[in-house]
């Protein structure tokens, strides 16, 4: 190791940064579900926040999943816990993404 590689290390976080998830197909609930189904468990995946708006809330971008959106996050919800999809979801506001990890059965 290099005396800057050695300072780089010093500097960085104790785990290295995980590699970005990847995006998923979404055109439809049911290429979603395919995508997710290819996923291995603990494997991470990713929509936009506009494709997941689309697929399961009724209201607009803005109020999407909020607190007034029960329909929104029931369908949301449901869906991730199919047994053929096994997995939970994770809103990111700033990144404008809905992660979804896949969960063993």
């Amino acid at each position: 190791m290099t005396l800057w590689e050695w300072v780089k290390s010093f500097f960085s976080a104790s785990s290295p940064e995980p590699r970005d998830a990847l995006k998923l197909g979404a055109n439809s609930k049911s290429e979603l579900s395919s995508s997710l189904r290819r996923l291995r468990i603990g494997q991470k995946g990713w929509i936009t926040l506009e494709r997941a708006t689309s697929l399961f809330s009724p209201m607009e971008d803005q109020y999407a999943f909020g607190e007034l959106d029960d329909e929104g996050k029931r369908n949301l919800s449901e869906f991730a816990a199919l047994i053929e999809h096994r997995s939970s979801f994770e809103f990111m506001p700033v990144e404008k993404r809905l992660y979804f990890t896949r969960k063993s059965t």
